[in-house]
């Protein structure tokens, strides 16, 4: 292969890599322009752009005058993309502001490595990527288990593991010197790119309406409607018995108040295999994080002892360990995300008030004896 036909194959593959990248970007932007999480998706995908154009050969001397700003949107957007993990796997994640100052720093950081040349700052700037690599996979992977979206669960693997192992292993080839844009066409990372980003368009604009990935989440009421049997997947139709056996499992034997409890131990259990519980779970009562679903009960069971006055002498530590939580930190920001109040401050109000308090609650109400039998 010539010279020049390597240097067109490899613009191709990238021209294939950002016309993916910007139909991402461009339906999202049509279907959701509410949801930061799809804003996020498309700044990541605009952020790839760039970097696929100033990473292609002979982009550097082409780009001229546009290269420090090009170059700081790709600095920038390795804080892009784990803000972008973050907030498509994490149901809870909020933009904060210093999220955006730290976005600012990483670009003028950028910008001034490239007029400046500065070597200490490029390998900064190249560290860098692999220090939000790696923020982005390790949470990602820790909270996989309890994803009870199945498409969301097989998304996060190949997303989180494929662009972070390629940031990773392109950011130690740039320090090492064994990949340069000026070094001429390299199929090898070209085809790495369309690789990548083929199968997360088809993951992510597929799981579009299907799953709700992108749409706002919307919580779980004390006792949720059940998703109409038409709604679920075909041959997968709502059985009551086994929603049955899930209430009476958490509000007779109360499994939550296990510490560390799992999705797959609660499967056991119910003698239910794991993939199907999750769908029970999701498609019945509305919830998408196994944990999620746990709170409410601990929640529920916590806010009943510390309302209660024969516990009024009992520490709140020892009453969110009662509850099934490992400790008082998660306890308390749990608590405080559900009722936007403390424990302390819950129990103190609890104590002027003669307001009656349920000694537990239960997310199915009588919704299992409403459905029809699976056929």
């Amino acid at each position: 292969m010539t010279t020049v036909a390597l240097l067109s194959t490899d613009w191709l593959l990238r021209g294939i890599t950002i016309g993916l990248l910007l139909l991402i970007a461009a339906v999202l932007l049509r279907d959701y322009r509410a949801s930061v999480s799809a804003w996020l998706t498309v700044a990541v995908s605009i952020g790839t752009s760039v970097y696929v154009i100033c990473s292609g050969p002979g982009a550097i001397p082409a780009l001229g005058w546009s290269l420090p700003p090009l170059l700081a949107v790709t600095a920038g957007n390795n804080v892009v993309f784990w803000l972008f993990a973050s907030a498509l796997f994490d149901d809870s994640f909020r933009l904060r502001r210093w999220h955006g100052a730290l976005w600012l720093l990483m670009l003028v950081l950028g910008a001034v490595e490239c007029v400046a040349g500065s070597r200490l700052l490029t390998i900064a700037l190249t560290s860098s990527s692999i220090l939000f690599a790696v923020l982005a996979v390790v949470p990602t992977l820790t909270t996989w288990q309890g994803d009870l979206l199945e498409g969301r669960r097989r998304l996060r693997l190949f997303i989180v593991i494929a662009s972070a192992t390629y940031s990773a292993l392109t950011a130690i080839a740039h320090l090492t010197g064994n990949l340069s844009p000026t070094s001429g066409p390299n199929l090898l990372v070209a085809f790495a790119l369309v690789a990548i980003v083929a199968p997360i368009a088809w993951l992510t604009l597929g799981l579009r309406s299907s799953q709700s990935l992108f749409a706002p989440l919307v919580k779980p009421s004390a006792e949720p409607a059940l998703v109409p049997a038409a709604a679920t997947p075909p041959g997968e139709p709502v059985n009551p018995a086994q929603v049955a056996a899930l209430e009476r499992a958490m509000t007779v034997d109360r499994v939550y108040r296990q510490d560390g409890l799992t999705i797959a131990q609660l499967a056991e259990r119910l003698g239910l295999p794991e993939y199907r519980l999750r769908r029970l779970i999701n498609q019945a009562l509305g919830y998408r994080n196994f944990n999620s679903f746990l709170n409410f009960y601990r929640i529920a069971d916590a806010k009943a002892a510390l309302a209660d006055p024969a516990q009024a002498e009992v520490p709140v530590l020892t009453i969110a360990l009662d509850a099934g939580f490992s400790s008082l930190g998660p306890f308390n920001r749990a608590f405080k995300a559900e009722t936007g109040v403390t424990p302390s401050e819950f129990r103190r109000v609890q104590g002027r008030t003669d307001s009656p308090i349920p000694k537990s609650a239960s997310a199915f109400s009588n919704s299992a004896r409403r459905i029809s039998p699976a056929a």
